[in-house]
């Protein structure tokens, strides 16, 4: 028996279709700073590869992360290490069986994002810390 053929089925719906929410706005960016995170530890390893190489390759490494490009790259580094972290301690409430309450979800997620700010603000922006 040979499968027949299906015309003009209806796709599933995408991201396209639904309007964004705050819910799946912060899933999405919890998936992409995860990711960009990730890639940042390739920043790491460079700079520790640089530190090993000598003082000339770590100058070019430091000069590039004092550049507008890099100091950009450690400020998005900062705030998607932050938003990373809170999102995901609201994951575990979650796992935990907390806070699934539609009242509750908006709530945790505009303090996730409120949190990010306010944490990468603090680490960019407050003075010298003690001294």
């Amino acid at each position: 028996m040979a499968p027949e053929k299906v015309a003009n089925r209806p796709l599933s719906p995408h991201l396209f279709i639904y309007k964004p929410q705050l819910t799946s706005v912060l899933s999405i960016l919890h998936r992409m700073t995860g990711m960009f995170i990730s890639l940042g530890l390739v920043g790491v390893v460079v700079l520790f590869a640089g530190a090993a190489m000598g003082e000339e390759a770590f100058q070019y490494v430091q000069y590039f992360l004092t550049s507008w490009l890099g100091i950009l790259l450690l400020f998005a580094m900062t705030l998607s290490y932050f938003y990373h972290l809170l999102n995901g301690i609201r994951h575990l409430c979650w796992d935990m069986g907390k806070g699934f309450e539609l009242s509750a979800v908006y709530m945790t997620g505009w303090i996730v994002v409120f949190g990010t700010v306010v944490f990468t603000c603090v680490v960019w922006f407050l003075p010298e810390w003690g001294g």
